[in-house]
């Protein structure tokens, strides 16, 4: 009887425990009645949030996801000034030719070296910035007042990166850079549009050439547009108005706060729609005080002073240099006042026997490209005499000297003497 009563209770306790659990489903699915939104209102409340974060990431005003591969990341561009890194720009004064050194965070990028005689004065200036590699150089076509003195440079620090388009030149200015190149086993990085790279805590993006230009050395120009948080650089080369206007058109937004005027301000360049879309507020030119081409030329200028764009210049402020912050510019001297154009020493027909004679005589630049000594002046005598150097000799040398089998690089004798050279006993070279 024990055993019947005892599991006569055991069925009661369960009968409860079934009637418990069917009350607490019965509740739940009043509450679901009750609030018939709540789970699907929930669910897409996140796929809102979801969705506006996705909204946030692909349409903030440029801002994308950088994904680094070995130096180069696949957005174009990014405005976050958080990130911007301590930024100079200078444009070296290397006569009638372009240069430019590019440092950020210690990181060093060299566009151009000038003509063939500027090769010692570029190497000069980098290692007076504390220069001993460079993370790029880019020659931007090739020209000899562009790359002439890129072979220097070549030999004279470890490059890591050599931008060049893929055109060549049956020159021998750019046959030193070549072999330049093959005797520290370097290869030529072809520019890819639209392909960027950071520079410490800047980027540079490659906007020209944008195609096959043939025999037109100019329009063949690498271009770049230089970011460090909200600043931006466009430099083109040469780049004249059928490049321009190829620029334009490849969808890659130019607008910059400094343009380095293409072929020195020639007016085959910065064509007034070329200029519209770049919208610059300072312009830097690159020429020489004298030169025979008359850059930069009136029509450029009067472009420029007709949309209020300060200009700075070479020929007549030497080196100019311009420090970024991300947000602000600031630079090394104010701008040009004079709107005056380029006026040449003469035509290569009738002066070309006094051309350099008449320009260094009245300045530390000529329309050869002539160099000026490490003060800045110029020396009428040695700074139109030209000697040969070696890669790592400690002597300058006549042309055709025994000691230049292995190496041979042309300098001006002011150059050579500047760099602590001594002549070589053996070919007696001038003095």
């Amino acid at each position: 009887m024990k055993s019947k009563s005892g599991n006569k209770k055991l069925w009661i306790a369960v009968i409860i425990f079934v009637l418990m659990i069917a009350g607490a489903i019965g509740n739940h699915s009043d509450n679901k009645k009750e609030n018939p939104g709540r789970e699907s209102s929930a669910a897409t409340e996140s796929q809102a949030a979801t969705e506006t974060e996705t909204s946030t990431n692909t349409e903030s005003d440029g801002d994308t996801e950088d994904f680094v591969t070995e130096g180069v990341i696949s957005n174009t561009y990014k405005t976050d000034s958080s990130s911007a890194g301590q930024m100079q720009v200078h444009f070296i004064d290397v006569g009638q030719g372009d240069a430019a050194l590019i440092s950020c965070d210690g990181h060093y990028m060299l566009i151009d070296a000038g003509n063939n005689d500027k090769g010692t004065t570029v190497q000069s200036y980098l290692m007076s910035q504390g220069v001993e590699k460079l993370d790029y150089v880019i020659g931007t076509h090739p020209d000899a007042d562009h790359i002439g003195g890129l072979d220097v440079v070549i030999y004279k620090f470890d490059c890591d990166t050599i931008i060049m388009p893929d055109v060549a030149n049956d020159t021998r200015t750019y046959d030193d850079v070549v072999q330049a190149m093959k005797s520290k086993g370097y290869q030529t990085t072809y520019p890819v549009v639209g392909e960027t790279y950071t520079l410490g805590g800047a980027t540079f993006t490659i906007v020209a050439p944008n195609a096959d230009y043939g025999n037109d050395m100019n329009d063949w120009s690498v271009g770049v547009l230089v970011q460090n948080g909200n600043n931006r650089f466009l430099f083109t080369g040469d780049a004249e108005e059928k490049a321009e206007e190829d620029i334009l058109n490849n969808g890659i937004d130019i607008s910059a706060d400094v343009y380095a005027a293409a072929h020195h301000g020639s007016k085959t360049a910065t064509s007034q729609a070329f200029l519209d879309k770049v919208s610059p507020t300072y312009v830097v030119i690159s020429a020489g005080e004298g030169n025979k081409y008359g850059h930069p030329h009136a029509e450029v200028l009067n472009r420029l002073r007709a949309a209020g764009i300060s200009v700075f210049r070479t020929d007549e402020q030497g080196t100019i240099v311009a420090t970024s912050d991300g947000n602000d510019i600031t630079w090394n001297c104010s701008p040009s006042e004079s709107w005056k154009a380029g006026e040449p020493t003469g035509s290569s027909d009738s002066t070309a026997n006094n051309s350099t004679a008449d320009s260094t005589t009245s300045s530390g630049s000529s329309d050869a490209g002539i160099a000026a000594d490490a003060s800045g002046s110029s020396n009428s005598d040695s700074s139109s005499v030209m000697v040969h150097i070696t890669d790592t000799g400690s002597k300058y040398h006549s042309a055709g000297c025994s000691y230049l089998k292995k190496s041979d690089h042309e300098v001006t004798l002011s150059e050579a003497k500047n760099m602590g050279l001594t002549p070589c006993s053996r070919c007696n070279p001038p003095q």
